[in-house]
């Protein structure tokens, strides 16, 4: 008798689902459906019990009422002191703790951060988490030659252009300095330009004179179409950082913030002070010393404008106490940020901190450990702006496009963690449980969940897959060639910047910028 070899129903159920698979796998999914999006909810990790910060928010009323903050400018000083601050015989202005908690009344709880296309636009409500790039890196790391040299105004545009390509980077704050460019003006102007014509993304710049801010905003109605399409859908703000560490106010930075805010441009308030030299050396003092100053902050925009939309940035970063190096890359960071992130879960308002940065010179181990430790916990935490996320190494010195690629996927993984675990009477999943480990329908269990319909139903929409990590065995790795990641990544960008820019301006807008502006951006 000839043995029977066709496949029984149970082999073709399997073979059918490795069929499906490969199909599910090529179909781009819906954005519903998404293992992970921008926005989710995170608000699990919580260093920081109630008790804590009722006493951190105590701390900082008592900083601003006893100790104030120097050297407003005259025009801050009118501004505050007509809403209630006091300006003491000592050139500081104190804030009383009624008058903080009259402004934070008015500031805005829920704003949304434009993106030039609104598929990319951000709402900052509640503990819903976004990763983009910042800084001010002033070289650009090249790791294959393991070389750091100059940001080039070509570097900044090629940034945007890859976080325009990648799906788990969701804003562009400037991460380089043009250092190719000499004047601050046309630096500044120029730094706009080659960010917003690089991705249709949330931008965020700054300013190094207020004399500036006026042509800045002609650059951004003429990209609009008008100042009112601007004003309707501000698609770039303004990182100012208008404090000077610890308890001063930026005097240029201020009369740039009462500026952009006259203009409509959304405001980051950020304190970047440094724990140990510009900053108490405690965590928890450190984070006191940067809600103060961001309090300060907050009164000082709703003093102008009730309302207006206004990020909370408390940034204190850590220092290597043995050597006095900045260190962004260790676990004080990541809790200096995830408490940051409480405390403005706390007031209520839209906020964000560094997370992702890295002390390491290269992407290599230090720098994935580094990154993903306070990417994670910064997410978890529910921290609404996570800066710096990608890209960002030594210190902030250097940027560096390959790992901003990289990025990508690192953060991929950091998002499935903000997402967290779902548990229903599916996901607990018994009835699964019971079919293969005791049958159905007259067909015995085949002892395993490869295949099964739920496995199919969510192994895209719950699982995140890298793109350019590797999950191969050792014998297909070494049969594929033993690809190394960081040639990988370096191919992927080589194609991202061949192609031309998806947010690139209509020739006769960019031709009328041109001959408004200097603009030093080759044409792409």
């Amino acid at each position: 008798m000839n043995k029977i070899t066709n496949p029984s129903p149970r082999r073709s159920a399997r073979t059918g689902g490795r069929a499906a698979r490969h199909a599910m796998r090529a179909a781009p999914l819906s954005d519903d459906k998404r293992p992970i999006r921008p926005g989710m909810e995170g608000g699990y990790f919580k260093p920081l019990s109630d008790a804590d910060i009722a006493r951190i928010h105590a701390s900082a009323l008592r900083a601003l009422e006893e100790i104030g903050l120097a050297d407003a400018p005259e025009s801050g000083i009118e501004i505050l002191t007509g809403a209630g601050a006091i300006l003491g015989d000592d050139g500081r202005i104190r804030f009383p703790p009624a008058l903080v908690e009259d402004m934070l009344a008015k500031a805005a709880k829920s704003i949304t951060l434009n993106g030039r296309d609104p598929r990319y636009d951000l709402d900052l409500s509640g503990n819903k988490v976004h990763y983009g790039t910042a800084g001010a890196a002033v070289h650009l790391v090249d790791p294959q030659g393991r070389e750091y040299r100059d940001s080039t105004v070509q570097d900044l545009h090629d940034a945007a252009k890859i976080v325009q390509a990648l799906d788990n980077i969701h804003f562009v704050q400037r991460p380089m300095v043009c250092r190719d460019i000499t004047d601050n003006y046309e630096m500044d102007l120029n730094t706009i330009y080659a960010c917003v014509t690089g991705t249709h993304k949330h931008v965020g710049t700054s300013f190094t004179d207020p004399e500036y801010v006026a042509g800045a905003f002609e650059l951004l109605h003429m990209i609009a179409g008008s100042e009112e399409a601007w004003r309707a859908r501000p698609f770039v703000s303004n990182t100012n950082c208008f404090v000077v560490p610890p308890m001063k106010f930026a005097t240029e930075s201020c009369r740039v913030m009462e500026e952009c805010i006259r203009g409509g441009m959304p405001i980051l308030l950020l304190s970047a002070g440094m724990a140990g030299a510009t900053a108490p050396s405690t965590i928890a003092g450190a984070i006191v010393q940067a809600v103060s100053e961001c309090l300060a902050g907050l009164v000082y925009v709703n003093a102008i404008a009730p309302g207006h939309p206004a990020v909370f940035g408390t940034w204190p970063f850590g220092l290597d106490l043995r050597t006095g190096a900045m260190s962004i890359g260790s676990g004080e960071q990541a809790l200096l940020t995830a408490g940051c992130a409480q405390m403005h879960n706390f007031y209520g308002v839209p906020g964000g901190a560094a997370g992702g940065g890295s002390d390491s010179k290269l992407p290599d181990m230090q720098a994935g450990w580094e990154q993903m430790c306070s990417n994670v916990t910064a997410g978890l935490s529910g921290l609404n702006m996570v800066y710096e996320a990608a890209g960002m190494h030594a210190s902030l010195l250097g940027f560096c496009h390959e790992s901003l690629i990289l990025g990508d996927d690192l953060v991929g993984q950091a998002m499935r963690c903000v997402r967290g675990i779902e548990v229903t009477d599916d996901s607990c999943a018994v009835e699964e449980m019971r079919e293969v480990c005791l049958g159905k329908d007259g067909l015995p269990g085949t002892g395993h969940y490869l295949g099964t319909q739920q496995t199919l139903s969510l192994m895209e929409s719950n699982h995140v897959y890298p793109t350019l990590g590797d999950r191969t065995s050792p014998k297909e790795w070494v049969e594929n060639g033993r690809p190394d990641l960081i040639e990988k990544a370096t191919a992927k960008k080589e194609s991202i910047l061949s192609a031309p820019s998806p947010a690139a301006l209509s020739p006769q807008i960019d031709q009328e910028i041109r001959k408004a502006f200097n603009i030093h951006l080759p044409p792409q």
